[in-house]
């Protein structure tokens, strides 16, 4: 069977942790900045973590990504 291919859109907006949680990037902080507050533009600066229900869905487009 060939090798699955990995999706590169995913693979350049998710990784994963050591213990295998999936972690994301916030939404909204690329343009427009000028009428987002100072906090919020601090607290899109964390990350996250997808929910355990997308989880399985998300790790089957990055199979190779550790």
């Amino acid at each position: 069977m060939p090798k699955m291919k990995t999706h590169r859109g995913a693979a350049k907006r998710f990784s994963l942790t050591a213990t295998g949680k999936v972690k994301r990037g916030k939404a909204y902080r690329s343009h427009i900045l000028t009428k987002k507050s100072t906090k919020r533009k601090r607290n899109l600066r964390q990350g996250g973590y997808i929910a355990a229900c997308e989880a399985a869905n998300i790790r089957s487009l990055i199979p190779y990504k550790k």
